[in-house]
């Protein structure tokens, strides 16, 4: 199982980055090992004194899938959540500066957070959802798919141009504005829809 993750696919949180506005998709990897526990904290690395959190919608891929059209790539996945992509942001920031690879600011140990997983037909339709994160009982996060510079069928195709996709494999598919540092014993609680399917506790 892998996790392909989407930068800037939000363009109020790329500028809040002062990033620019991708022409295509931004990828990058996370390892299984980088998903945090099921009922477990997430513990802030010892490294990192700037730690971010990135609430995302995560898509669950069902059946293999290569160089897969747009026009099918609703039938690659039946089940969403939420997540969070924890950033090492100052390490990050000595990465890009360098001009070095994110996967130590991106894909160190618990720095993926996945919620409990919904059917999509669920929902009306998945190009206008709502996710939300609240730390400490106050909205932090809010942002709807339908403003995804790449909505996920298309980074569907996109992606598996690149990398042949699994079942079990997931897709977070970037994050809102409004990140901002975490620290010991904040309470981070997701929703998909205002319906809450993840909670951690930092430490």
């Amino acid at each position: 199982m892998k996790i392909i993750c989407v930068g800037r696919n939000y363009a109020d949180h790329a500028k809040e980055l002062k990033n620019e506005t991708p022409k295509e998709p931004v990828l990058f990897l996370k390892p299984e090992t980088a998903i945090v526990h099921k009922n477990m904290p997430f513990f802030i690395p010892d490294f990192s004194e700037d730690v971010h959190h990135e609430l995302e919608l995560v898509v669950k891929i069902n059946k293999l899938g290569k160089h897969i059209d747009k026009q099918f790539a609703h039938k690659y996945y039946n089940e969403l959540t939420v997540g969070i992509d924890f950033t090492a942001r100052d390490v990050q920031a000595k990465c890009k500066a360098k001009g070095l690879p994110w996967e130590k600011a991106k894909a160190f140990d618990g720095s993926a957070l996945v919620g409990k997983f919904v059917k999509k037909e669920k929902f009306e339709s998945v190009h206008a959802l709502n996710i939300e994160m609240y730390k400490n009982g106050e909205t932090v996060q809010i942002g709807n798919t339908r403003d995804m510079l790449f909505d996920i069928d298309s980074l569907i195709e996109y992606i598996s141009k690149y990398f042949t996709l699994k079942i079990g494999d997931l897709i977070f598919t970037g994050t809102p504005s409004g990140v901002s540092k975490v620290n010991k014993n904040d309470t981070l609680k997701l929703f998909l829809e205002s319906e809450q399917l993840a909670q951690v506790n930092v430490k």
